[in-house]
């Protein structure tokens, strides 16, 4: 039995029917849980290292590399049964989405630090934190989130562009076969 499956098990009727209808919002919900660990991770290890003074080249730096990883795991997981353009079509235009959600990932941190002046010597270090975590990895993460899932399934990973044999469910996906029993 699978992650998945003893997830779901546990997940009372109803919810269970709910997640299951709206899969790939969990899936791309789950790809962003992992992609924000990564992020948050990669953030403070060179916010509290090689970048001291550059927190938002540091935050920059780490939403890269979580969003290579998050095409990865979006193509090969949340969004595999839609699609249909050639890889490096999908790619640019991944990554082009992704750098709008750059961009609104981090514009929140930029105004937190330096037109707010959430930053020492202007506020003591606890809050500079503070304002930094709850900018840089709740409210940027947010409005990136948003934008992202919402374009991703207009532009990049659109259903009517998708291979219908692509559609065809393999037998070793958990979620689906919860969804048929």
């Amino acid at each position: 039995m699978t992650v998945v499956d003893t997830v779901l098990a546990r997940v009372p009727e109803p919810l269970r029917d709910l997640l299951l209808k709206h899969r790939e919002l969990l899936k791309f919900a789950i790809v962003g849980g992992t992609t924000f660990i990564i992020d948050n991770g990669i953030w403070y290890l060179l916010k509290f290292t090689v970048l001291v003074e550059k927190p938002v080249t540091a935050k920059i730096i780490a939403i890269i590399i979580a969003t290579i990883v998050s095409y990865v795991l979006n193509r090969e997981w949340s969004f595999r049964t839609r699609g249909g353009r050639e890889r490096h079509h999908e790619a640019a235009l991944f990554f082009l989405i992704s750098g709008v959600g750059v961009a609104l990932n981090s514009a929140p941190l930029w105004i937190s630090r330096y037109v707010l002046m959430f930053e020492v010597p202007h506020v003591s270090r606890l809050a500079q934190e503070v304002a930094d975590f709850t900018s840089g990895a709740i409210i940027g993460m947010l409005l990136a989130m948003f934008f992202r899932f919402w374009a991703f399934r207009r532009w990049v990973f659109p259903d009517e562009l998708g291979d219908k044999s692509r559609h065809a469910t393999p037998p070793d996906d958990p979620v689906e076969e919860l969804g048929h029993s």
